[in-house]
C-alpha cells in the first residue's frame, strides 16, 4: 500500500517477512538540516570586508529494482516482498518546488540556492550564485564579508541581489537612475570545518521584475570568466548514496567489536551465522506486536534483516507520529546505545530527539543482533530510509568505533558528537587510582568545562598530564586525539538543541532510561511499550496546553523575558529566563571594531559576591547585520541567546532579540501536525490502493485539526458525517 514506507511481511502465517531481492539497491540523497550557527568560531576573532559567499539545493532521489522514490514521494513495492511508499508534499525543504509567480527566483539549469549547500571554495559559491542570478535575469554583488582576525583569510560572506538597499542621502542627488528596490534576495556564506563553504542563509524573493538585458551588462556578469561561465556543479550537503536493505553475500572488509572499547575488534571475516539472540517465543512475540501496531496505526513500518540461514538478525520500527515529529525535531539526534553495550537480555537501539518542552522523544527503535559496523549501518540505512534520506544535522553517541565508521558511511555530512558524560566516565574508569583522586578531578573538570577557548583547553590538559605522570597512557592519548568529538570548546560549532548540558555533561538522550533494565525481557518490554510512548505523548499534550493558557511569571523589568514569555514554552522560557536573571551582573568594554562589527569583554564574576574570581566572555556584535556571536556559545549549544550577548544587545539599544534568535522549534504558537507528510493531489485513480492511502492521510490531518479543542472535535465530526452522507448518495447511484 502506498503511504509512509512500510516495510510488511510476505506471508503473516510463517515470517515476520522475506528478506528483499537480493539484488534491490536505493539511491539516495542525503541532506543535512539547517544549522542555526552564525560566525564560525574557532577562537579567533573575525573581521568585516564587504564580499561574498554561496550555495546549492536539496533534493531526494531514490531508485531501484521495482523501487522508485524520488523528491515527491516513494512508490511501488518490491516483489511483494519489501514495500516502501510515500507521496508526499513539499515542506520547504524541496526549494526546487517553489514557483516564482510570486517572485521567487528559480532557475532552469542552476537549482535556487538552499541552505546546507556546501562548495569546495569561496569562489566556487560566489560564481554559482553568479551563473544563477545571470540567467534570472539579476546581478549580484557582495553585500558584506569578513575575515580571521590579523588576517586575509575570508571566513564568511553575504551575497545580495544589486537591488538589494536604496540610495544613501550623499547620492540621492545623482542624475544617475535609481536601481535599488529594496530588494532582500540574497544568501549567506560561512567557512566551516570541513574547509568548505556552506550556505548559512537563503531568501529567494525579489520585490522587482526581471532584466535580462539590464542584466547581462551588469558588473558581476562582466567579470564572469571561462570558469564561472560552465556549470558550477555544487556538492550540497547532499550526497548520493547506495542504500542497501538487504545482507550482500560477501563480507564487508572489516567488522568492528565492543562499543566500550577504543580499539575495537577487527575481524577479517564476519560471522554469518550470527543472528538476534531471542529467547523460547520471543519471535511471536515480535510478530504479535508488529501486527497489533499496524492494525491500530497504519502508517507504522517496520524492517526486518534475515541472515543467510533466513533466521531474524536485525529489527527496526517506527511509527507514523515518530516520522511526523521528527520533521520539527530532527535537527539533533541521538543514538541511545545503553542496552546494546552493556549487554541488557534486549539488544535495544533507539533514536532519541528533544521536543519544544525539552522533552526526551522518540524517533524510532532498533533490536540488532551484535555490535559491528555492519549491523549498524543497515540500522541507520533502514532509519534514513523511513526519514525520506533527511539526515539530522548532528548525531550523539557513545564512544564506539564501529558505530562512528558507520554514520561515517551513512551520515557523511552530519556532525558526529559523542556523549560527554560517557567520555568522562570511561576516563575516570580507565585511570585506576586516580579517579579516587579529588585534586585530578579539579583539575580534570576545570579543563574540560570551564575552559572557553581552544589553547586553554590544551594547556590545561598538557599540564594534567604532566602534573600526573600520564603521558604514557594509550587510551588516555587515543582519546585526545578525538578531543574534538566530546570537549566542549570544540563543540561551538555543531548545534546540540539543549539535548547537552555542558556545565556537568549530562545529555537527555535516554528514553527508555527508567523503563528498562538489565534483566528486562522482549515480552515485558513490548507488553509496557506502547503504555510508556502514550504517557510521553500525554506529557507533551499537557505541557502544550499548560504553555497556551499560562503566563509565565517575570522576574525582572527587561523587555527580552516579556518578549520570550509571549513566545516560548513554559521549559524552554524558564531556561532563558536564568540567562535574563543574570545580566546586571557584568561589566562590558569594547576591544575591537571593524565597520559594523564590534568586538566586546564581558567580564563575569564566577561566583556572587566573589571579586576575586573573572572570567572574561568576548562577544562579536553586526550592527549592519543584526548578527550576535558569544565565545561560550550558548545559542548553539541551548538554542537561545546567553546573558553575555543579551548585556550587549541591550548596551546597544536593541529592544528586541532579532528574529533569527527566536527559533520556531520551541515556540508554543508553532501549530504541529503529527501526521505523515501529505502526498500530492496527483495519485493514480486507477489504483484502489492509492486511494486509501490518500483518503488515510487527509481524513488522519481533520482528525489531528479536530483534537485541538471541544469546538474543533464538533466541527470536525459534523464535516464527517456530511462527508459520508455525500459518498452514500453516490454509492445509492450505482446500486
Amino acid at each position: 500500500m502506498t503511504g509512509d514506507p512500510a516495510f510488511s511481511t510476505g506471508d503473516h502465517h510463517h515470517a515476520l517477512s522475506p528478506s528483499p531481492p537480493p539484488n534491490l539497491l536505493i539511491t539516495m540523497e542525503e541532506g543535512s538540516q539547517n544549522s542555526e550557527q552564525l560566525f564560525e568560531d574557532d577562537g579567533n576573532e573575525l573581521e568585516m570586508e564587504g564580499n561574498d559567499i554561496d550555495i546549492d539545493s536539496n533534493s531526494l532521489d531514490i531508485e531501484g529494482n521495482g523501487l522508485d522514490i524520488e523528491s515527491n514521494g516513494l512508490q511501488d513495492d518490491c516483489d511483494g516482498m519489501l514495500e516502501i511508499d510515500d507521496n508526499h508534499e513539499s515542506n520547504g525543504d524541496d526549494a526546487t518546488a517553489v514557483s516564482i509567480e510570486n517572485g521567487i527566483s528559480q532557475g532552469k539549469n542552476y537549482p535556487p540556492p538552499v541552505v546546507g549547500m556546501e562548495f569546495e571554495s569561496y569562489d566556487d559559491a560566489y560564481n554559482y550564485y553568479n551563473c544563477y542570478a545571470k540567467e534570472l535575469g539579476f546581478a549580484i554583488r557582495v553585500k558584506s564579508s569578513w575575515t580571521k582576525r590579523n588576517s586575509k583569510e575570508k571566513r564568511g560572506a553575504v551575497l545580495c541581489c544589486n537591488c538589494e538597499g536604496f540610495k544613501t542621502i550623499k547620492e540621492a542627488n545623482s542624475r544617475r537612475k535609481e536601481t535599488r528596490t529594496g530588494c532582500l534576495a540574497m544568501i549567506r556564506l560561512r567557512l566551516v570545518e570541513s574547509n568548505r563553504w556552506r550556505v548559512d542563509e537563503v531568501k529567494l524573493e525579489h520585490n522587482h521584475l526581471f532584466d535580462h538585458e539590464r542584466a547581462q551588462n551588469c558588473k558581476s556578469h562582466k567579470k564572469m570568466d571561462a570558469v564561472a561561465k560552465r556549470k558550477v556543479e555544487p556538492t550540497v550537503d547532499v550526497e548520493v548514496r547506495t542504500i542497501k536493505l538487504y545482507r550482500t553475500s560477501t563480507a564487508d572488509p572489516v567488522g568492528y567489536g565492543n562499543l566500550n572499547s577504543l580499539e575495537g575488534e577487527i575481524s577479517e571475516t564476519v560471522d554469518r551465522s550470527k543472528r538476534l539472540k531471542l529467547n523460547k517465543g520471543d519471535s511471536q512475540i515480535i510478530y504479535d506486536f508488529f501486527s497489533h501496531i499496524q492494525l491500530t496505526s497504519p502508517n507504522f513500518v517496520y524492517l526486518i534483516d534475515l541472515n543467510d540461514e533466513g533466521c531474524l538478525r536485525n529489527v527496526f520500527w517506527m511509527d507514523s507520529r515518530s516520522r511526523a515529529a521528527y520533521g520539527y525535531f530532527g535537527d539533533v539526534v541521538a543514538v541511545d546505545t545503553t542496552c546494546l553495550s552493556n549487554k541488557y537480555e534486549i539488544p535495544l537501539v533507539a533514536f532519541v530527539g528533544v521536543n519544544h518542552h525539552g522533552q526526551s522523544i522518540l524517533l524510532g527503535c532498533g533490536l540488532l543482533a551484535d555490535d559491528t559496523f555492519e549491523s549498524y549501518v543497515w540500522l541507520f540505512r533502514a532509519w534514513l530510509t523511513c526519514m525520506s534520506g533527511r539526515s539530522p544535522q548532528t548525531i550523539i553517541t557513545n564512544h564506539c568505533r564501529a558505530m562512528q565508521s558507520a554514520i561515517s558511511e551513512v551520515f557523511p555530512r552530519a556532525h558526529h558528537r559523542l556523549h560527554l558524560s560517557h567520555v568522562m566516565q570511561s576516563l575516570f574508569e580507565n585511570l585506576g587510582e586516580l579517579q579516587e583522586s579529588g585534586v585530578f578531578q579539579m583539575i580534570l573538570n576545570r579543563t574540560v568545562y570551564e575552559t572557553v577557548k581552544v589553547d586553554e583547553f590544551e594547556m590545561g590538559w598538557d599540564d594534567m598530564i604532566r602534573r600526573f605522570g600520564l603521558a604514557d597512557h594509550a587510551w588516555l592519548c587515543t582519546l585526545y586525539e578525538e578531543r574534538e568529538r566530546w570537549a566542549p570548546v570544540y563543540q561551538k560549532d555543531t548545534f546540540f538543541a539543549g539535548m547537552c548540558t555542558f556545565e556537568n555533561g549530562e545529555c537527555r538522550s535516554s528514553f527508555f532510561d527508567s523503563f528498562v533494565h538489565k534483566q528486562t525481557s522482549l515480552k515485558e518490554f513490548f507488553g509496557k511499550y506502547e503504555l510508556l510512548v502514550q504517557e510521553e505523548r500525554k506529557i507533551e499534550a499537557i505541557n502544550d496546553l499548560e504553555s497556551r493558557d499560562s503566563s509565565p511569571l517575570l522576574k525582572t523589568r527587561c523587555f527580552y523575558e516579556l518578549q520570550l514569555s509571549k513566545l516560548y514554552t513554559n521549559e524552554i522560557f524558564r531556561r532563558f529566563q536564568d540567562e535574563v536573571v543574570m545580566m546586571p551582573c557584568f561589566s562590558i568594554t569594547q576591544v575591537h571594531a571593524n565597520g559594523p562589527v564590534i568586538t566586546y569583554m564581558i567580564k563575569e564574576h564566577e561566583a556572587e559576591g566573589d571579586r576575586s574570581n573573572i572570567k572574561n566572555f568576548e562577544v562579536m556584535h553586526d550592527k549592519a547585520g543584526t548578527e550576535i556571536r558569544c565565545i561560550c556559545s550558548c545559542f548553539n549549544f541551548n538554542g537561545y541567546l546567553c546573558r553575555h550577548c543579551l548585556c550587549v544587545l541591550h548596551y546597544n539599544g536593541v529592544e528586541e532579540i532579532p528574529f533569527q534568535y527566536i527559533l520556531s522549534r520551541w515556540r508554543k504558537d508553532f501549530k504541529r501536525l503529527y501526521i505523515p507528510e501529505l502526498g500530492s493531489n496527483n495519485i493514480d485513480i486507477s489504483n484502489p490502493i492509492q486511494w486509501f492511502d490518500h483518503l488515510h492521510r487527509r481524513a488522519m490531518q481533520v482528525v489531528e485539526e479536530g483534537m485541538i479543542s471541544r469546538d474543533h472535535y464538533t466541527v470536525a465530526w459534523q464535516a464527517f458525517k456530511e462527508s459520508l452522507n455525500k459518498v452514500r448518495l453516490v454509492a445509492d447511484k450505482h446500486v
